[in-house]
């Protein structure tokens, strides 16, 4: 069926809306295909809608081809299982809650692992009805604390959620390359740059996990490549190579200095060379050890602090922090907290009163460079004074180890001897887990081996975010003048433009598009007289996007037509009488 912009429901916009953070949100609305209905919430428009759909198809039929099933559950969910997994008090405050008129307690779904689980104990009992994959592509509801960039981060986004179902870790190794694969063939059809990453697992519980990240600048996601091998990761999930333990026999002995006015890092380092200048090399913030102070907030709102200690020259990188104790939120400590603990002195806190058998009883984490051996200048817990030469290990012990420092360009590659870490953002389209047997164990999902025994079965979960990949797709391909769609997800395939007032081209136009139509060929046909400019109608159609923009204008006089194409903007004069047959050899060649 013919798009007619003279009766499509679009209104294009000259001005960029206030609220649009980034270019795809600016272009997005501008361009007619979403509106912003709240915060976070956008009505899809019809060209938004097609092309949505567009992506849901290429998804569908690349999971139909592992042979996955579509389903699909209600977005209103019972309490009860999300409850029996943890989940209700885990998603805390991201997750919507309700009660219906009876007083029961219920939610929107944010993911729907519980439900599969339920759903796949409730029918099947046996080995025998193992390998199994099933899908849904559905709406999704998470209360985030700060929705931006339009679709990229809202509240309400469809999400394809699938679920793979073993009897062992060798078939969800076999589930996980499946679908790991059909991912490749989705993206690579959806036609943006994209990078495989690994990824933590987060709340979702599970071992292997990883990230498909579109490449992109407004990316809230950052990840590393390195510069020799393979390595690919989200810095959440970046593992530092700690160096060896040293020997500590031989070493200095700690000594605390006065060290006035130096409670922060940069003051405290030029104090040392001025006041103890080494005779070897100047000391730098390398040398000196920090110990930065958090509150944990667990899902049960229990509130517990945790100090950090790291180098020096590092600083938390509070996503890194956040990924490792998912889903319990993290806070700085502030003075008011601070005082409880007579022993911490701000700016000059040390490990030797950290750690759960300290006076302070505050949890101490520290970096992985932090070994055995290492000797570090650090706070001594009194104002104005420093230990020189502390010894992890000899003089302190932590309760342990966290990756929670930045990571840098120039760092070293966790996989291989020869390489360095280089960043990139990125925008998260698809997400892969080996959960395990983690929710099976939760909901009692079992089923009788050939033994006749009971197994928990053991499950992978697959995302991507439809919703997402429009604004991701947009955000790859537009340019300075308006969106510029791949063919595979484009609203149309061709951009009809009647430009002039002559009757006659009106009718050649009308007569490409219905030629086209009937070849199956998607057209967007600018159709629109009266006081519509020419001007204003190329201007549209760059804004839109399609990615063949056909002008039926001035050239009719000579028996042609021009053909331009949106990404690269060639422009092509092709006879009235081949015109069809041209475009249809270009749609589909």
């Amino acid at each position: 069926m013919i798009m007619r912009m003279s009766q499509l429901f679009v209104r294009t916009l000259r001005d960029d809306p206030a609220d649009a953070e980034v270019p795809s949100h600016r272009l997005l609305v501008r361009a007619g295909y979403i509106r912003r209905a709240a915060p976070g919430i956008y009505t899809w428009l019809p060209l938004g809608l097609k092309v949505l759909r567009n992506i849901e198809a290429v998804i569908r039929e690349e999971m139909n081809a592992i042979g996955a099933q579509e389903m699909l559950f209600p977005a209103l969910l019972p309490k009860e299982p999300y409850e029996a997994t943890g989940r209700w008090e885990d998603y805390g405050d991201n997750l919507f809650r309700l009660k219906d008129r009876k007083g029961g307690d219920y939610l929107l779904g944010p993911t729907h692992e519980e439900m599969f689980t339920l759903t796949v104990k409730d029918l099947y009992n046996s080995y025998k009805d193992l390998p199994l994959s099933i899908y849904q592509i559905q709406t999704k509801y998470r209360d985030e604390a700060r929705p931006r960039a339009g679709v990229l981060r809202g509240r309400e986004f469809v999400m394809k959620d699938s679920y793979s179902f073993d009897i062992d870790q060798a078939g969800l190794d076999r589930s996980y390359g499946a679908h790991r694969e059909a991912y490749i063939k989705i993206f690579d059809r959806l036609g943006f740059d994209y990078a495989i990453v690994k990824a933590t697992a987060g709340a979702m519980g599970g071992s292997a996990s990883e990230e498909f990240l579109a490449r992109a600048e407004v990316g809230e996601d950052t990840y590393v490549k390195c510069s020799h091998c393979t390595y690919a990761a989200n810095v959440e999930a970046v593992t530092v190579r700690p160096p060896a333990a040293r020997e500590t026999d031989g070493l200095p002995s700690a000594h605390v200095e006065d060290t006035p006015q130096t409670p922060t890092i940069g003051a405290l380092v030029d104090h040392l060379n001025e006041a103890y200048a080494r005779a070897d090399r100047p000391w730098t913030a390398a040398d000196t050890l920090k110990n930065v102070l958090v509150m944990l907030k667990h899902p049960d709102g229990r509130r517990e602090p945790l100090a950090i200690g790291l180098p020096g020259d590092r600083e938390v990188d509070a996503k890194r922090l956040e990924g490792q104790l998912e889903p319990i939120e993290v806070e700085p400590m502030d003075d008011v907290e601070l005082k409880k603990h007579a022993s911490l002195v701000r700016g000059y806190i040390g490990p030797r009163v950290l750690g759960e058998e300290s006076t302070s009883g505050i949890r101490y984490l520290v970096d992985p460079r932090v070994v055995d051996g290492t000797s570090w200048v650090t706070g001594a817990d009194v104002e104005g004074k420093h230990v020189i030469d502390l010894v992890a290990g000899r003089d302190f012990t932590a309760d342990g180890t966290i990756e929670a420092a930045d990571v840098r360009d120039g760092d070293e590659c966790p996989n291989c001897i020869e390489g360095t870490l280089s960043s990139a953002r990125g925008i998260e389209m698809g997400h892969i887990f080996q959960l395990g047997t983690r929710y099976a164990e939760a909901l009692g999902l079992q089923v009788l081996d050939e033994n006749g025994k009971l197994r928990t079965v053991t499950m992978g979960s697959y995302g991507i975010g439809p919703s997402r990949a429009v604004a991701a797709i947009a955000e790859d391909t537009l340019d300075e003048i308006g969106l510029c769609w791949p063919r595979e997800v484009a609203p149309a395939q061709i951009h009809i433009v009647a430009a002039g007032k002559d009757a006659g081209i009106f009718v050649e136009a009308e007569r490409i598009a219905t030629a086209l139509d009937a070849q199956g060929i998607e057209v967007l046909y600018d159709d629109r007289a009266g006081k519509i400019s020419p001007g204003v109608k190329f201007k549209d159609a760059e804004l839109i996007g399609v990615p063949t923009i056909v002008t039926v204008g001035r050239g009719l006089a000579d028996g042609t037509i021009e053909v331009k194409d949106r990404r690269s903007g060639e422009r092509t004069e092709v006879a009235v009488a081949d015109a069809v047959e041209h475009l249809v050899d270009l749609v589909r060649g």
